[in-house]
């Protein structure tokens, strides 16, 4: 079942209707035929709305609303991963993969160590990319919503952001109770906002762990091998994807 995404507006009453690059998509790369099922969201209510192709034109897709799938496929908690800017194009998997795992949002984070420097020109460009990824990730993955790519955000700022939400927590190789880490995840409840810090190649500063620690973060640890950066995020978005997965569904 191929999914695609649509505004708000682009759903009226029982007809659906498809524009922009998805057009082209439905009707010379898929080549899909008048009276297929396809699905479709809006990125904003979590339903999935199956609908059947009434007509093309160039410039439009019509569809009609066939039935609203409402089971819950997106997790109970909203995933913020601030992650380190990385080398190369690192930041491109990471984003696909942690889109896949239910991140709700993802932000890059210009660090001390992070060796990646963006210019405005630059950055308009990579978060164009790095937006386009996301949506092709939650397409492939059936999500309900396209998780937003932020603009970069320095560390401090970051840590000022994260300060409204529920649960706080930073990777830290020097970190050594498995237990509490342990006690930390499980404890994560539906509806709360849940902050992940991931840092880049060479991890995060002392100063900037201190800068977390006085902000309340907690430090946890992911065991006694040292992670690369674009492990570590699929890592504890794993993690929280296990626990999670189908918690407060029927509360």
């Amino acid at each position: 079942m191929y999914q695609f995404f649509v505004a708000p507006e682009q759903i009226v009453g029982n007809r659906i209707y498809i524009t922009g690059s998805d057009v082209n998509h439905i009707r010379n790369v898929l080549r899909m035929r008048i009276g297929e099922e396809l699905a479709v969201s809006n990125g904003v209510d979590g339903k999935e709305y199956r609908c059947g192709i009434l007509s093309m034109t160039e410039d439009e897709v019509l569809c009609e609303l066939r039935f609203i799938k409402e089971d819950a496929v997106e997790l109970p908690v909203r995933i913020t991963l601030y992650q380190g800017l990385p080398k190369a194009d690192k930041m491109e998997l990471i984003i696909q993969k942690a889109v896949e795992l239910g991140a709700f949002r993802i932000v890059p984070v210009a660090t001390k160590r992070a060796v990646v420097k963006l210019d405005a020109k630059k950055e308009k460009s990579k978060l164009a990319r790095w937006q386009a990824i996301s949506e092709a990730a939650a397409k492939q993955s059936k999500r309900a919503v396209i998780p937003e790519i932020a603009p970069v955000m320095r560390f401090a700022d970051a840590l000022q952001e994260a300060q409204t939400m529920d649960v706080r927590l930073i990777p830290y190789e020097m970190a050594e109770n498995m237990d509490k880490t342990r006690a930390l995840l499980e404890g994560i409840k539906p509806g709360q906002q849940v902050a992940v810090f991931i840092g880049p190649e060479g991890g995060f500063a002392e100063e900037e762990i201190a800068q977390a620690l006085e902000r309340q973060v907690e430090p946890i640890t992911l065991g006694k091998r040292i992670l690369r950066t674009e492990t570590a995020g699929m890592t504890v978005l794993s993690i929280l994807m296990y626990e999670m997965e189908g918690k407060g569904q029927n509360a």
